[in-house]
């Protein structure tokens, strides 16, 4: 072997590309990527198990959603006999138009049920629940009390006891009912009972 090949240089290398100016900057990349995959983890882990009472206060409590609109009932005939019962009691009939899969539905029920509306619906009225389907059952019905489905539901209308159109919601006034209060239907009840 001659000296010239045993002390031959080895090529340049680029200081940027080498493998031991490379570690810290994938160690950095590391971290940084271990760090973000963290932060997301422990923020959705947070919001995914905050408890209810941690979210803004609201009067309605927790409720399983329930059986409210039969799917096989005549409104025709339960509006008849609402208004003959209305007529007996001199109360007036409330149409509740909505499904069981609607949450706002769901929540007005439950305010139906909560003082002082309970007592304020028992005394003055004779609530008919009307199945809409999603949208396409009934909508004669509706129409003929001329309230606008496609606005949302739940919608309501209010008949007298002889069966005279007295009001109908025209413009999804309570489709939002799980952003009010019971308070909005307390005003309702109070406004149209007998």
């Amino acid at each position: 072997m001659t000296q010239r090949t045993r002390f031959r240089k080895k090529p340049a290398q680029d200081p940027k590309t080498t493998p031991m100016s490379l570690g810290p900057t994938i160690g950095l990349a590391a971290v940084c990527l271990l760090g973000m995959v963290c932060m997301y983890l422990w923020t959705s882990s947070r919001h995914a198990a905050a408890p209810v009472a941690a979210q803004p206060a609201r009067s309605a409590p927790a409720y399983t959603p329930k059986h409210i609109y039969s799917e096989t009932a005549n409104p025709v005939d339960d509006i008849a006999a609402a208004l003959a019962q209305a007529k007996r009691e001199h109360k007036r009939v409330l149409l509740d138009f909505g499904g069981d899969w609607c949450g706002d539905c769901q929540v007005l029920d439950l305010y139906f049920h909560q003082p002082p509306n309970d007592a304020l619906l028992a005394d003055h009225f004779v609530l008919v629940h009307v199945w809409i389907g999603h949208m396409d059952a009934n909508l004669d019905v509706a129409k003929r009390y001329g309230v606008p489905i496609a606005k949302g539901v739940p919608a309501l209308a209010v008949l007298g006891a002889d069966g005279r159109l007295l009001y109908a919601q025209k413009a999804g006034e309570f489709e939002d009912m799980r952003h009010m209060e019971p308070a909005s239907v307390t005003e309702f009840l109070e406004t149209w009972k007998s």
